[in-house]
């Protein structure tokens, strides 16, 4: 069965994508711990970070640096942190998230925001990719 990261990927399930290439997406998380949180994915789908080929495991860095940079010049923040946990959903994705305080490493702490504020976010961060 796939992945609701697959869904988002195919169309399936809608997302306030931020960025694809030929191997990774990116959108932001619906439940972010702060404002800018986005979940970058390769398309392909694998379970486990370790488990991707090592082509598959650089471009996924390489599309996560490209748009944390995109972030960190759009959302101010003291930096972007990243995280691979890897266990809500069984797809490799990367955390950016953009950082205040620890508080907004630990998943504990949830940002509530309307569609509206999701998507002028996105399109922010978009902004800087170009």
């Amino acid at each position: 069965m796939p992945s609701i990261f697959t869904k988002i990927i195919s169309g399936e399930i809608p997302c306030y994508k931020i960025a694809e290439d030929s191997d990774n997406f990116a959108f932001l998380d619906i439940n972010p711990n702060s404002k800018g949180h986005t979940l970058c994915v390769p398309k392909k789908e694998v379970d486990k970070l370790l488990d991707l080929d090592e082509e598959s495991y650089t471009k996924l860095m390489v599309f996560s640096r490209k748009v944390g940079k995109a972030i960190e010049a759009a959302i101010e923040c003291k930096r972007v942190g990243m995280t691979i946990i890897g266990l809500e959903v069984p797809h490799v994705h990367v955390h950016l998230i953009p950082l205040h305080s620890m508080k907004n490493a630990t998943f504990g702490h949830k940002e509530s925001m309307g569609p509206e504020e999701f998507e002028s976010i996105a399109e922010k961060i978009r902004s800087y990719l170009k």
